[in-house]
C-alpha cells in the first residue's frame, strides 16, 4: 500500500515540497484554503494598484495538474491528532504518514485584534483588494470634500512598521499620491497628501544593513514620506493613529507591524517562539515526531550561528526541497542530515529605480539594486505568462508613470 503524504499550505514551502515529491511512489494530498499560489514578494503591487490580482496569483491545480500522484484539496486544516496520524479538515479528516506543515503567517495586532477592522493587513489577494479600495476611495473622498480639515484626513495615508512590507508600500502609495494618481484629481495638490511610516524601533528595515536602513530612510523622505521612529502605536480609531508621540489624523490606515502564526500549530502541543512559530529540529521536524515537518513561516530554526531564520519566500523554499529529500530517502530520524539555509540575499524596493539590497555582503542601492530586485522577482514569478504580464506593466509604468488597475469593485 502507498504511503500517504500530507501537506497542508500551497505557500512557497508547502508547493516545493509537493513539486520535489511528485512522480514518486507516495500519494500525496495538498490542502489549502485557497485555490490559488501567491507569489506574495509582490503582493503591495496590487495594493497600491501597479499590478491586478491574477498578475501574481496562478491556480494551484494547474500547478500541479501533471502529476499523477498529487491530489489537490480546497479546504481548511482545523488541528492534527499526531497519535492517530490524522489531519482533521472542516468536515472530514486525512491520514496520513508523513505531515508538512506549511501555512505561514498571518499579521499580529499584539492582543488588539479590534484594530484589523481599521487597519487592515497585507497577506491574501484579499487584503490587497481591501487595501487598493481604500487608498482609491480616500482620494475619491477628498475630492469632493470642501473642509479643509477633513480633506487632509482623507488625504493622510499611515503606514506602521518599518520592515520590507511597510517600505514598499510607504514607497508605493508615495509614488500614487505624489506623482501618478494624482494627476486624476482637481480638488488637490501632490503636497496635500501626507504619508506617514511608522516603526517602534530606532530604524527601519533592522534585518539589512545600518548604512542600507539609512539609505532607504533617505529615499523615502526624498519621495515624501514623513519617517516617524521610536515611536509607539498606542491606539487606532477610525479617527485615525494615537502614537506615543502625539495624534494622527487619518483615514487610510495598514497595518505592516508583526506576524503572528497559524493557531493550528497550538494542536501540535509542543513548544513555541512568542509567535507561535513551532521550534523545530535541525531536520524541520517536531520534537517527538519525526513524522511531522514544519516549515517556512510557521518554523522557528536557529541557524549554526543561533540566528533566527527570517520569513521569507528562499526559506521555504529550501526547507520544502529539503524536507522533501528527507521523505523520498526515508532517512531514520537519528541519521537525517541539518538543514542550512544559503542565505541568497535581502532587498527590498522603496520606488521606481530606488531600492536596496544586500547579496553575500555586497551591498547595493539605488537604480541598480532596483534593477537587481525586478529581475530577481520576475524570474521567481511563476509561469511564463505571469513574467510576461509584470514585464509588460513594470516598462509602461516606467515610461508613463501611470499605474494599471484603479477599480472600486464594491464593499
Amino acid at each position: 500500500m502507498k504511503k500517504k503524504i500530507v501537506i497542508v499550505g500551497a505557500g512557497f514551502g508547502g508547493l516545493t515540497a509537493a513539486k520535489n515529491l511528485a512522480d514518486t511512489e507516495y500519494e500525496i494530498t495538498l490542502i489549502d484554503r485557497t485555490n490559488h499560489h501567491l507569489f506574495q514578494p509582490l503582493l503591495y503591487q496590487v495594493a497600491t494598484a501597479a499590478l491586478s490580482p491574477s498578475d501574481i496569483a496562478v491556480p494551484i491545480r494547474s500547478l500541479l495538474s501533471g502529476y499523477k500522484n498529487i491530489k489537490v484539496i480546497l479546504d481548511e486544516v482545523i488541528s492534527i491528532d499526531k497519535d492517530n496520524h490524522l489531519a482533521k479538515l472542516t468536515d472530514s479528516q486525512l491520514n496520513y504518514d508523513y505531515l508538512i506543515i506549511a501555512v505561514g503567517a498571518k499579521h499580529s495586532y499584539f492582543g488588539k485584534s479590534e484594530w484589523e477592522k481599521i487597519a487592515p493587513g497585507l497577506k491574501t489577494l484579499t487584503d490587497a483588494l481591501t487595501i487598493r479600495e481604500k487608498i482609491i476611495e480616500a482620494l475619491e473622498l477628498a475630492e469632493k470634500e470642501n473642509n479643509p480639515e477633513l480633506m487632509q484626513k482623507y488625504l493622510t495615508f499611515v503606514i506602521v512598521g518599518g520592515g520590507p512590507t511597510g517600505v514598499e508600500l510607504a514607497g508605493a502609495i508615495a509614488e500614487i499620491a505624489k506623482e501618478t494618481m494624482i494627476k486624476d484629481y482637481k480638488s488637490f495638490r501632490p503636497e496635500d497628501t501626507k504619508v506617514i511610516l511608522i516603526e517602534a524601533a530606532e530604524r527601519i528595515l533592522s534585518s539589512f544593513d545600518k548604512k542600507l536602513s539609512e539609505q532607504a530612510k533617505e529615499d523615502l523622505e526624498k519621495m515624501g514620506v514623513e519617517v516617524k521612529l521610536n515611536t509607539k502605536v498606542e491606539n487606532i480609531s477610525d479617527d485615525g493613529v494615537y502614537t506615543i508621540q502625539g495624534f494622527i489624523p487619518a483615514k487610510t490606515i495598514i497595518w505592516a507591524a508583526g506576524n503572528q502564526a497559524s493557531p493550528i500549530l497550538k494542536s501540535l502541543n509542543v513548544e513555541t517562539d512568542r509567535a507561535g512559530r513551532v521550534i523545530v529540529n535541525k531536520d524541520c521536524s517536531i520534537p517527538g515526531n519525526p513524522e511531522i515537518f514544519v516549515i517556512g513561516d510557521a518554523a522557528y530554526f536557529e541557524d549554526e550561528n543561533g540566528k533566527v531564520l527570517p520569513g521569507v519566500a528562499q526559506v521555504a523554499i529550501q526547507q520544502g526541497k529539503f524536507v522533501a529529500e528527507i521523505i523520498k530517502n526515508e532517512i531514520p530520524f537519528e541519521k537525517r542530515p541539518v538543514f542550512r539555509y544559503k542565505d541568497k540575499g535581502t532587498m527590498a524596493t522603496i520606488g521606481k529605480a530606488k531600492a536596496v539590497a544586500e547579496i553575500k555582503g555586497i551591498k547595493l542601492t539605488g537604480l541598480f539594486a532596483w534593477l537587481v530586485w525586478s529581475f530577481v522577482h520576475v524570474f521567481f514569478l511563476i509561469g511564463f505568462r505571469n513574467r510576461f504580464r509584470v514585464m509588460i506593466e513594470w516598462i509602461w509604468y516606467y515610461l508613463t508613470k501611470r499605474h494599471g488597475t484603479r477599480l472600486i469593485v464594491g464593499k
